[in-house]
This record gives structure tokens, sequence and C-alpha cells, in this order.
């Protein structure tokens, strides 16, 4: 049976995003996902308050980590990650816990929190995706050679929405064969194919307007 999903979706539980997580799954049948994977910063609170409260969608619990040199992602975790580890210790604890490493939006020349290009040479042998596409990617330079030296390592090419409000959730997603646990997802991302669509520039000033605001809250 073929599924689509969302491999990129926030919540509240990150500072740039007011998504609730109960919304999480009307909102992923609304745009016709049948599953998401919940990548909020620094966290997994949020991805297993999504789970627990869906019932009709598969939800991979994620983080989206911030490293010394940039962002990884972790998929299929069972235990929180501490940020601020190197790329390869982050990678290392991703793999203990049996779950799969992406780089996103490692080609957007505006984001400061972008992997930086040598950490990401130095990880391709251990990394199972790379999101060459984000729908909130503004200034993209693809490094295709470096995008088919990963794949010949193995490294399977994804896309992902990188959702932290209503509007952007499913902008783009995977279609693929259903899957049971992480060794069965990525060996069947490997036949998928994905629909990829930008989100509107205004969602950037959104999330800083949010940033902005709840940490003002925080200190008040």
């Amino acid at each position: 049976m073929k599924i689509n999903i969302d491999l990129h979706v926030h919540t509240k539980y990150s500072k740039c995003s007011l998504l609730n997580p109960a919304e999480i799954e009307p909102l992923a049948l609304k745009r016709g996902l049948d599953a998401v994977a919940i990548t909020d910063h620094n966290t997994i609170a949020g991805a297993l308050e999504v789970k627990n409260h869906a019932k009709k969608i598969k939800v991979i619990i994620g983080e989206e980590i911030k490293t010394t040199k940039g962002e990884i992602i972790g998929y299929f975790l069972n235990e929180q990650i501490s940020p601020f580890l190197t790329p390869e210790e982050t990678i290392k604890e991703i793999k203990r816990q049996g779950g799969l490493a992406s780089v996103p939006h490692p080609f957007d020349r505006l984001r400061s929190s972008r992997l930086e290009a040598e950490a990401l040479e130095k990880i391709l042998p251990n990394l199972d995706m790379i999101e060459i596409f984000n729908s909130r990617d503004i200034l993209t330079g693809q490094d295709f050679g470096l995008i088919e030296k990963a794949c010949q390592m193995g490294t399977v090419p994804v896309a992902g929405s990188d959702a932290h409000l209503r509007i952007e959730v499913g902008r783009s997603y995977l279609t693929m064969e259903n899957f049971d646990g992480p060794e069965d997802f990525l060996e069947k991302i490997k036949k998928s194919h994905y629909v990829k669509r930008k989100s509107p520039f205004w969602v950037h000033l959104a999330t800083k307007v949010i940033r902005f605001y709840r940490n003002a809250s925080k200190k008040s």
C-alpha cells in the first residue's frame, strides 16, 4: 500500500512554531498524509505527544539536533539527544538508538543552522538520508557533486516541508510503500518519489515573530 509522509514537521515544542501536537493528525489527514515525522529542535517531547494523540496516521519520533557544526535530524528515536555534540557524536547516538540520520536543508545558503560543508563530507559514510529539497529553502545552491557522491555511498535523497505553521504541513512529502520500522523504511524510501512545493516567503517572518514573542514572554 502506498502512503504519503512529510518527513519534517515542527510543533510548539520548537520555539519557532505554534503548532499544537493535537492538531497535527487532523491537518495531516486534510492534506492527504498518512504519516509524519515530528522533528522539533533538540527535543522529542512534541513527537511523543503527537504520537499519543494520533489514531489514524503513523508518527515517526524525530529530533532536529543542533551540533557543533550545524543541524542533523535523527529519526526513529527512543530518547532525546543532547545538543552541541559533534556531528560524529550525534550520529553515533542516533545509531545507538537504532535510528536513522539525515541532514536537513544543507544547500540553503541563508541558513546559519545548516551543517557545514566540511562536516557534511566527513559524515557521509554514516549518513542515511540527505534533504535535497526543503519547502522553506530560499537561496538554494545544490552541490550536485556532493549529492552524487552521497548517493553512491547509499545515502537516500529526500524532501520535507519543514512545517512550522498550519499552512506548511504537507507542502512537500514522499510517496512510498508502507513500512514497518527504520530498516524497512530506509529500504522503501529508495523507491519513493516526492512532491515538492515551496512555502510562501512570509512564513519566515511569521516564525521570527513567534520566536521573538516566545523569548520575550519567557523573560517576563
